[in-house]
């Protein structure tokens, strides 16, 4: 039996579940993280890492798990948030009770991204339990604010925290993540002429106006993408139209041609794309309706949502040291070999992996739960959720025993 195979053996899946467990049952709406850091900074204390806890925004913490190495070897740090997505309609369960059947355990956030925190959490706490020495320290970092572009992330980096290699772990279905798109939204406001029904024709509707917008975004090829994967990054979708009288929309006085209607469109982009390129195309866009239609008038402008942090493209070499560990790993685990590359859906994700990435640390993005994700009844399935910390363990242990 070689040494990874025993390491293993001290894989506490009970312990791994309940841990999951109790973090669903602590609500952590993004803004609302604190009593679920606490109980995750005594957790861990409990269990003989050196915790900090990192005050990003008034009453929201980042909280940092360090098991210390000999000072040897290279240090991974694992990258995960703790704030989710608020519960929707249509739960058949009660989201924050983190039920469990035979197959899965239920829970708002438990694919994004409680369950992998809590196997990553599992793997560290079985290198301690097996008495392994690692020659490089692990970082545990778990962050607020992931749904606001990345602003617990940002923080801990700005705080001079870093490491050799990183794990970002998103909900991947245990798929090796090693590209994924940048995300950003714009507005276009689309401008009529109002007059009363009674003299259409004197006016024009600003909403009748968008829809020309709607039909030339189906067309739209976006310039700069230098490859077949880069292409297939480009995505749109359109999250709101708001139409109406005056920059208010208002909408009790229906009889009169709305003057205004607003898109607001997310886009996704690649490597080497970038936002100012993408607005760039969009402009064409509009200019080339203008020639064609000379009542249309609109304008683009890129959405600042509160001065959050937008996430850019992520992109590792697939023969990357890390991509390597981690695909061993995988298949050593579950004897199948991984996914690895530019996988759909993952690939329009926003991460903090490029955060990290842009910061000098190279990593992967690799986690449990993708397929129930942001849905009704979000779960993930307890054998994926096992089969993650058992990844992660052995990434830990080879990563770290590597001298620098």
């Amino acid at each position: 039996m070689n040494s990874s195979e025993r390491i293993l053996d001290y894989a506490n899946d009970d312990e791994l579940i309940h841990l999951l467990q109790k973090m669903v049952q602590h609500r952590s709406y993004s803004g609302e993280e604190k009593k679920l850091a606490d109980f995750l900074a005594d957790y861990l204390k409990n269990k003989g890492l050196e915790v900090i806890m990192q005050e990003v925004e008034p009453n929201r913490f980042n909280v940092i798990g360090i098991l210390k190495g000999t000072g040897e070897g290279q240090s991974l740090m694992y990258n995960g948030h703790i704030d989710t997505n608020p519960v929707g309609r249509d739960w058949t369960v009660d989201p924050f009770a983190g039920k469990i059947d035979s197959e899965f355990i239920y829970g708002i956030g438990v694919s994004n991204m409680k369950a992998s925190d809590a196997a990553f959490i599992s793997a560290v706490l079985t290198v301690i339990d097996s008495g392994t020495r690692l020659k490089g320290d692990v970082i545990i970092g778990l962050v607020v604010g992931e749904l606001q572009g990345g602003i617990g992330t940002l923080h801990l980096l700005e705080s001079g925290i870093t490491s050799d290699w990183f794990i970002n772990g998103e909900p991947t279905d245990n798929s090796l993540l090693t590209l994924h798109a940048g995300a950003f939204e714009v507005q276009i406001d689309i401008f009529g002429l109002s007059r009363h029904l009674s003299k259409t024709e004197e006016g024009i509707n600003a909403i009748e106006k968008a829809q020309l917008v709607i039909e030339e975004l189906k067309k739209v090829t976006f310039s700069g993408a230098t490859n077949e994967k880069y292409k297939a990054l480009n995505r749109y979708n359109i999250g709101v139209i708001r139409g109406g009288l005056g920059d208010e929309y208002n909408e009790w006085r229906v009889p009169q041609l709305p003057d205004k209607c607003t898109l607001k469109v997310a886009l996704r982009y690649a490597p080497s794309q970038s936002k100012k390129s993408m607005i760039s195309d969009l402009q064409r866009m509009i200019d080339h309706i203008s020639q064609r239609d000379a009542t249309f008038s609109a304008k683009i402008s890129k959405v600042d949502n509160e001065n959050r942090p937008y996430m850019e493209p992520f992109e590792v070499d697939e023969d990357e040291l890390i991509v390597r560990v981690m695909k061993k790993a995988h298949q050593k685990v579950t004897n199948v070999e991984p996914l690895v590359g530019d996988i759909s859906p993952y690939k329009f994700y926003g991460t903090d992996a490029a955060h990290l990435m842009k910061s000098g640390i190279k990593g992967i993005v690799y986690g449990c739960g993708g397929k129930y994700n942001t849905m009704p009844d979000e779960r993930v399935e307890l054998s994926d959720l096992k089969n993650t910390a058992r990844v992660y363990t052995l990434a830990i242990q080879d990563i770290c025993n590597r001298e620098k």
